[in-house]
């Protein structure tokens, strides 16, 4: 059985949506303390400036990405999670594509991003230098906290193309 995966902008309204963003802080939050956990609660989703998208297998719902216009030529990828049983399928990668082309047709010079350092990460972290994401000093409103890694494009992966 073939399955195609299917991504697209929703409102944070469904259960299933509101599930996966609640675990996915939950997660951030048992493993950073509360000042250090910069994922976004389910609620912050509906503020201005902020745009929502879900990848879907038929009705399941596999993953979740936000992008928060910090300027008009500055992008933060938020939120970023996969659930639990949908990794290593590629969801995270369709995502983090989907992010980065609508960041491209805004015209962002820059998009950033803020994660954890703690190993379990890691491969979030991978997934982003594999597409040019660098590690960065803080920016927006972050402060230094040995709990996140800051990252951002390389200054030669244009986003204009």
């Amino acid at each position: 059985m073939t399955t195609t995966l299917r991504i697209g902008p929703e409102e944070v309204l469904s259960p299933d949506i509101r599930q996966l963003l609640q675990e996915h802080l939950s997660d951030m939050h048992s493993i950073s303390p509360a000042e250090s956990a910069h994922a976004l609660d389910v609620d912050a989703f509906s503020a201005p400036g902020i745009d929502f998208w879900t990848v879907r297998d038929g009705q399941m719902l596999l993953g979740c990405g936000a992008l928060k216009e910090l300027t008009p030529t500055e992008g933060e990828i938020k939120s970023m999670c996969t659930a639990s049983g949908a990794r290593r399928r590629g969801v995270a990668t369709l995502m983090l594509a989907q992010l980065l082309e609508v960041a491209r047709s805004r015209g962002y010079e820059r998009v950033s991003l803020e994660t954890g350092s703690d190993e379990s990460i890691a491969p979030a972290r991978r997934l982003y230098r594999s597409h040019g994401f660098i590690e960065c000093p803080p920016f927006a409103d972050y402060s230094l906290d040995p709990h996140s890694v800051f990252m951002t494009l390389c200054p030669g992966a244009s986003l204009s193309s």
